[in-house]
């Protein structure tokens, strides 16, 4: 059995790593698509939100609904790209760990 000085020592590399990967997320970008690519969200992996485009076709006042809509569809297809990208870059993170079934990680 490990001395509680190994212990202790394997927690505190477990939690440095950890606060690298989450540094290493905010880098990862993803970028999300609606209405064929007429709107774009990019956003970190861990979900900032980094930028948007929209093409100049939607700027019509009376297309304001269907705008908003695509908006949306594009911010959720970033958030859906980040946690994706979070997921795996997190797995391979922790693919060396003997982490109990089921421990989720605070993500």
């Amino acid at each position: 059995m490990k001395d509680l000085n190994e212990i202790l020592g394997m927690a505190s590399r477990v939690q440095e790593e950890l606060t690298r990967a989450q540094e290493n997320l905010d880098k990862l970008e993803v970028e999300g698509v609606s209405g064929g690519g007429i709107v774009k969200v990019r956003a970190s992996a861990k979900g900032r939100v980094l930028g948007l485009n929209i093409d100049d076709s939607l700027l019509v006042p009376s297309e304001k609904q269907i705008l908003e809509d695509l908006i949306v569809a594009a911010f959720n297809d970033a958030r859906k790209k980040a946690d994706e990208v979070s997921t795996a870059e997190m797995s391979k993170m922790t693919s060396g760990l003997s982490l109990p079934p089921g421990f989720k990680l605070p993500f």
